[in-house]
């Protein structure tokens, strides 16, 4: 049996070392191996004895008023030697400064301050999501999904990005990048390409993502025929409903198109949301969202799309059901239908696609959109391009720079701080390998098979060709709602409207007005809204259809406005429920 994993804990304090032991052993002895050393030297020596046992490290606590070697300098030192390690630094309340200035320069994970009493409250719970992030992350010895595909393959790449954003560990091999994933594809029985491979040795050689998810575990079939509420999407927006609405005893159900967590899900870190100090990945927060959803009882079924949507007015389709406001009836993409009480639309946004000459040949062959974290290591000593200015675009240039020569960012604009937070822009400035060309535009991206060249053209108009293997574009995002085509009120770009943003119009004698909450008669009207009542904030130009997140129309595009508004569509649910 392999060794327990090992949590290693340094304090001079004999006393305060031996406590933090006993605490650490009585909550987490029976999964890791619980080790202390007073002093930094010693904790660096038992490090290298663990480390070279090939033994795994975990979590690194360290008290950080140590004679000789401080807290800070033990953490950044051990991290060569436990790179994936969860790194904690125990401060008195005098040092929080140091904490929070070791957050931003040594990035350690978390600062506790002394004393951690009781532990229940002040140290299990942050040491709990610490250690499920270190599992999340952790690459034991390998026996899980294999991939097998070239890096210029669309295919392959669309299996990469598939699996790593619905969280499914996997290693990827292209057998034409050198002799052992030769060998390993050949003993594999050199099936075609891209191929799967799964722990029980059977693959899949060139498979649909539908055929992957079903050996995945995802689920493509609703277990019931009839839910009070149907998210649709699984962006921040449609997972705070889920949470929200499952917890609250409505039979929920989220659909998503592609895999959970929608843009924010490929974001490399997300350093605003409140609570977070570190950041966070997009994947750590789809992780926990899931996981939460999951917990209270809601279904989510990927990768299955929404193809149409009709309501069915004044009836329910299962007896006993209340139906005097009728239902809704979403048509999926496998030919299935699902009915509900209620929708949220929260189908976010698609990146916009890069229009030049060569482009759209190239998508997969290295023009990507969004972050795709999955080709990260690919492009390992190499230059990357980044085009855009928002923030998504700021979080991938940050993390392609931990692995590449350098990242250009191209801007159309004068710069990046009229469009991105303050905090990437100061990070980009100080981030060496990261330069930033303004008034910068691609116009063409010419390749034999994959990218080789862009061109570019200059503020003063002139135009200039550069090698280039990665260009992952961020120029603006277009609503996925072609499915609600005659369905609800949308603006010119396709977004939708809700809420005091619908369309109205005079009420005339035909037309009796519906009431305020106060009972006052309005003087306007939604055209076709049947109901005497005033459509709800997030509600659209159907009672009952609800819509939250990046695909409405004004919404303010941020991690924590999209959850707030899967919160507060889960409040209209009820309200509609309740008239219904």
């Amino acid at each position: 049996m392999p060794a327990k994993p090992a949590l290693l804990t340094v304090d001079d304090d004999p006393d305060v070392s031996r406590a933090v032991e006993r605490d650490l052993r009585r909550r987490y002895g029976g999964e890791y191996r619980v080790l202390r050393a007073e002093s930094g030297d010693a904790a660096l020596d038992l490090l290298a004895r663990v480390r070279a046992r090939g033994e795994s490290v975990a979590l690194l606590l360290a008290d950080q008023r140590m004679p000789g070697m401080s807290g800070v300098e033990f953490l950044g030192r051990a991290g060569a030697d436990a790179p994936e390690a969860r790194r904690v630094l125990l401060t008195a309340y005098a040092d929080t400064e140091a904490a929070i200035r070791a957050i931003n320069e040594a990035r350690i994970h978390y600062y506790l301050t002394k004393p951690w009493d009781p532990p229940e409250q002040q140290l299990y719970p942050v040491l709990d999501d610490l250690l499920a992030e270190w599992r999340a992350h952790h690459r034991p010895a390998y026996d899980g999904v294999t991939v097998f595909g070239a890096r210029w393959d669309p295919e392959a790449h669309a299996l990469r990005d598939f699996l790593g954003r619905n969280l499914v560990a996997f290693r990827w091999m292209d057998p034409e990048s050198g002799d052992a994933p030769r060998r390993a594809h050949a003993a594999a029985g050199a099936p075609a390409m891209p191929a799967v491979h799964f722990p029980d040795g059977t693959a899949l050689a060139r498979p649909t993502l539908a055929d992957v998810a079903g050996r995945i575990g995802l689920r493509t079939r609703a277990e019931r025929p009839f839910y009070d509420l149907v998210v649709v999407g699984a962006g921040p927006a449609g997972l705070a409903a889920a949470v929200y609405g499952a917890s609250e005893g409505l039979r929920t159900l989220l659909v998503e198109r592609e895999a959970p967590g929608g843009q924010a899900g490929t974001s490399s870190n997300i350093e605003n949301y409140l609570g977070f100090p570190v950041g966070l990945t997009g994947a750590d927060l789809t992780r926990r969202g899931v996981a939460q959803a999951r917990k209270f009882g809601a279904e989510l079924l990927t990768p299955l799309e929404v193809v149409g949507l009709r309501t069915v007015p004044g009836a329910a389709p299962l007896a006993g059901e209340a139906g005097s406001a009728g239902y809704k009836v979403l048509a999926m993409s496998d030919g299935s239908e699902i009915a509900a009480k209620v929708v949220l639309v929260a189908t976010g946004v698609s990146y916009r696609m890069l229009d030049v000459p060569g482009a759209s040949a190239l998508h997969g062959r290295g023009v990507y959109y969004g972050a795709t974290m999955t080709e990260a290591m690919s492009c390992r000593d190499e230059d990357v391009y980044v085009v855009g200015g928002g923030n998504s675009a700021g979080q991938a240039a940050m993390h392609f720079a931990r692995f590449a020569a350098r990242v250009r960012i191209l801007v159309r604009g004068p710069g990046l701080s009229e469009t991105m937070s303050q905090y990437l822009v100061d990070q980009i400035g100080a981030t060496p390998n990261i330069a930033v060309e303004a008034r910068t535009s691609v116009v063409a991206a010419p390749g034999d098979g994959r990218l080789e060249r862009l061109t570019l053209r200059c503020a003063d108009g002139s135009e200039r060709e550069v090698p280039a293997a990665s260009v992952f574009v961020f120029i603006g995002a277009a609503p996925r709602t072609g499915w609600l085509d005659g369905v609800v009120q949308r603006d010119a770009h396709g977004f939708v409207l809700t809420g005091p943003d619908l369309r109205r119009e005079p009420v005339g004698a035909e037309r009796p007005a519906f009431r305020d909450e106060g009972g006052a008669r309005a003087a306007w009207r939604v055209p076709g809204w049947p109901l005497a009542r005033e459509p709800y904030l997030l509600e659209t130009s159907v009672p009952g259809l609800l819509c939250a997140g990046d695909v409405r129309h004004q919404s303010v595009k941020r991690v924590a406005s999209a959850v707030g508004e899967g919160a507060i569509a889960v409040q209209f649910t009820h309200r509609y429920l309740a008239e219904a």
